[in-house]
Order: C-alpha cells, then sequence, then structure tokens
C-alpha cells in the first residue's frame, strides 16, 4: 500500500456472497496498518464500510507470512472490521484471489492458485463463474451451546482453522426471526479466543449435492453478517456429520447467496461468486 503524497491510498471493494472486504494492496508490507485504522475502514458511516479488511502483501515480507514465501508468493493479511486478527476467511480468501488475478498480481499454475494464510497455505481455483478454495477439513469437537435473548441453544463446536459453534435452530423457532443484533453467549472456557456463532435450519432438497441448509452467522469481531465461508463449512460438516456421512457435498444458503461445501477425505472445499465491486482512493483519518 504506497502513501501518496496528498496522503491517500488505493483501495478495492470485494464481496463473496455478501461478505464484504476493503482490499488494500501493500506488496512489500511498508505500511503500519493498526487496529484503530482498520476499524475507521471499516465504519459503514464514517469509513468505506466493510466486514473487514484484505491487505495484499507477499509472503516474504509479512512476518506472519515468511515461513510461507516458499509455498505461495501472497499473504493475506485479514482483519476483521474491529480491527482484531482472525486466522482465516473463506469468503476474504476467495476475494483476496479474485483480486490477485484481475490485476494481475498472480496466475494459477496447473489451474491452482496458493495463497498463504494465518491458518497455512490455501489452494485455490477458477471454478466456472466462482472462485473455489481448498480449506481446512473440519473437525468436531463435540457438544456445546449458545445462549441467545434468554434461549439456550445446543451446538456442536467445530474448528476450521478458526472456532465455530453450529446450532441448529428448534422446531418452533424461525431462523429469520433470530434476533442477531447481540452478541450470542457462549462458553469461555472452550472458546478463550471467542467463536464465529453459526444458526441452521434445514432447506428444501437441492439436485446434485446430499444436503441443504440455510444459515445465519454472527461472527466474532464483525456482529452478524450476510455470509461467512470458514462458517458454511463448519455447517456442512455437521449436516454431513447428521446424516452419517463423513464427506459430500452441500449447499448452503446465506443472506447473501449461495455457497457450495465439498468435505473430501483430506480438505474441504469452498465454492462461490467473487466480485470486485469497486475501486477508489481512501483518504488516511
Amino acid at each position: 500500500m504506497t502513501l501518496r503524497d496528498d496522503g491517500r491510498v488505493e483501495f478495492t471493494k470485494g464481496h463473496g456472497t455478501g461478505n464484504d472486504f476493503v482490499i488494500l494492496p501493500d506488496p512489500d508490507g511498508a505500511f503500519d496498518l493498526a487496529p484503530d485504522l482498520v476499524a475507521a475502514i471499516c465504519d459503514r458511516r464514517r469509513g468505506i464500510g466493510g466486514d473487514g479488511v484484505l491487505r495484499v502483501v507477499r509472503a516474504a515480507k509479512h512476518p506472519d507470512g515468511a515461513a510461507m514465501a516458499g509455498e505461495a508468493e501472497w499473504f493475506m493479511d485479514y482483519w476483521n472490521s474491529d480491527g482484531s486478527f482472525a486466522e482465516m476467511c473463506g469468503n476474504g480468501a476467495r476475494v483476496f484471489v479474485r483480486y490477485l488475478l484481475e490485476t494481475g498480481l498472480a496466475a494459477p499454475s496447473g489451474g491452482v492458485l496458493p495463497v498463504a494464510t494465518r491458518a497455512g497455505v490455501v489452494r485455490a481455483r477458477v471454478d466456472g463463474t466462482a472462485i473455489a478454495v481448498e480449506m481446512r477439513r473440519p473437525r468436531l469437537h463435540g457438544a456445546s451451546a449458545a445462549e441467545l435473548g434468554g434461549l439456550t441453544l445446543p451446538g456442536t463446536a467445530v474448528d476450521v482453522g478458526n472456532p465455530h459453534l453450529v446450532c441448529p435452530v428448534p422446531d418452533g423457532l424461525e431462523l429469520n426471526g433470530l434476533d442477531l443484533t447481540q452478541a450470542p453467549g457462549f462458553d469461555p472456557e472452550l472458546f478463550p479466543s471467542g467463536v464465529n456463532v453459526e444458526f441452521t435450519a434445514p432447506g428444501e432438497p437441492v439436485d446434485g449435492v446430499d444436503g441443504h441448509v440455510l444459515m445465519r452467522v454472527y461472527e466474532r469481531g464483525s456482529a452478524e453478517t450476510l455470509s461467512c465461508g470458514t462458517g458454511a463449512c463448519a455447517v456442512a460438516a455437521v449436516a454431513l456429520h447428521e446424516r452419517a456421512r463423513e464427506v459430500g457435498t452441500v449447499a448452503v444458503d446465506v443472506p447473501g447467496g449461495r455457497l457450495t461445501v465439498t468435505v473430501t477425505p483430506d480438505s474441504c472445499w469452498l465454492s462461490g461468486p467473487a466480485l470486485l465491486v469497486a475501486t477508489g482512493t481512501l483518504t488516511l483519518p
């Protein structure tokens, strides 16, 4: 990210199923991106607005990416909208890859493009009009519960490189009726660094997949968002487990659209649209 003489920096705005990000090119890692600056950029009234910031840095130039520089040229320096770090962001990774491709900063080799993240190196591929990224295979860690509006909603703890709690909405409650304006309560001993909480309901059968789930999510550091890629992976893994399956493909509908998750014996592929919608210059506060 190059600071111009007039105190401005270039940015691009992108989203994946409504999960939106401000993309800041900083190839040499020369810019000091502080939490208060990230929060100001993501402010939807006083800034550009976004669920997070994606800084585009060469892996060799970032301390969190240097060890992966031999596997991936680019490091996705992802920040939540409140200025905190996140280990991984599935939709962010897909938008990040779209940016690399459309700006000519990178091109797939053998159809695959590796990207370094705080959760390790992920592979990406162009999947028709969508971008697909290979995520860590979700790991189910047993039962827990979320507290929401005086309700206790049982769920399953899932690790997708970042923590998740998947809570099916019980009969008699409507998924769209849940009030997610406040953060759900959770077990701080099980989730000492916070957790992304997904609320789910079964969807109507969809051809070509093994399951169909509706999902809303409250993301730590960002509040409710229109979509969460790692959350969709967690939800898909739980849906397959409930069907006594360890692998398969699940369509996950979020408020921002549809994501398709394919769990394999070794990994998990997240596919969906990733779009760049605007470019401009940002005046730093």
